[in-house]
């Protein structure tokens, strides 16, 4: 398998609303945008996939190491064969690549975010930075581009947090913020232990509805920040945030019922909504 097969693969099976994005690009920003979401891929599934922190902090470790082989000319994995022909190109840097591993590092030495603005910087690297390279990728030409990137990438990993505030707590994890649990009287035992009825209140109830009008806020400063002259490059980062806040309004739809479920859209609505942004910017 080569490098170029292996990260379209990854990238295929993860059924994620990027996929569906990618398939806008051309062949070439096609292939790098994959490559990047590949290495993104990597580096998250050892936080989620290896139960023992300390064999995953040890495999992150390797991922600092192999970016800076990479960038010394001397990549081994796949994902990283794969990217390094269009990083000079895209202005993608280690330290954006470092900022990621440091995202996933931070799920390893907290489960809890005391304040919005702790929260915030753990999305900086987990989802702004990702954003940042992404739109390098896409084609960006004004500076804008990238405060645009950035707040749209925090709109998109706030409704991330929001769908998975179930799987989340089984894991151990609670990313809504330790003080606004206070201000709506919900308490952490509840979102962890999930006992019938699974947690849901009016006070839960409320703490979401908060959390869902605040990305839904960002996701219009995002729009609102995108320069017209990089609105027809941006399309695929477009098509993801319309998929994204098509999700939050389902989720909002169905009262916020996400202790017990993940809630997704179909792969068919994915692609009909990437396909209509596509032809909306044109």
């Amino acid at each position: 398998m080569t490098p170029e097969q292996y990260v379209q693969e990854k990238a295929a099976k993860s059924g994620s609303s990027f996929y569906y994005a990618f398939r806008l690009l051309p062949p070439p920003r096609r292939a790098a945008i994959t490559a990047f979401y590949a290495f993104c891929r990597e580096v998250d599934d050892v936080v989620d996939e290896v139960n023992d922190p300390s064999v995953a902090a040890f495999k992150l470790a390797w991922w600092r190491k192999e970016v800076a082989s990479a960038f010394a000319g001397q990549p081994t994995h796949p994902a990283m064969l794969a990217l390094m022909p269009y990083c000079e190109l895209h202005r993608i840097a280690a330290a954006h690549l470092l900022a990621v591993i440091e995202g996933c590092e931070l799920d390893l030495q907290q489960s809890r975010y005391l304040d919005f603005t702790g929260l915030a910087r753990y999305c900086h690297l987990v989802a702004g930075v990702v954003g940042e390279v992404a739109a390098n990728i896409f084609g960006r030409t004004q500076d804008q581009t990238v405060v645009y990137a950035h707040r749209l990438g925090l709109a998109m990993q706030l409704t991330n947090i929001i769908r998975d505030v179930g799987d989340d707590a089984r894991r151990g994890r609670i990313y809504l913020p330790v003080n606004e649990l206070k201000q709506f009287d919900v308490k952490a035992v509840e979102l962890l232990q999930r006992k019938a009825p699974w947690g849901y209140s009016e006070r839960f109830s409320g703490l979401m509805r908060f959390q869902a009008e605040r990305a839904h806020r960002l996701f219009d400063e995002a729009f609102a920040l995108l320069p017209a002259e990089d609105r027809r490059a941006q399309r695929p980062g477009l098509a993801m945030a319309q998929i994204y806040r098509s999700l939050l309004r389902e989720i909002e739809a169905d009262d916020f019922q996400v202790l017990h479920q993940r809630i997704a859209l179909t792969p068919l609505r994915k692609v009909w909504i990437a396909m209509h942004t596509h032809w909306r910017y044109r």
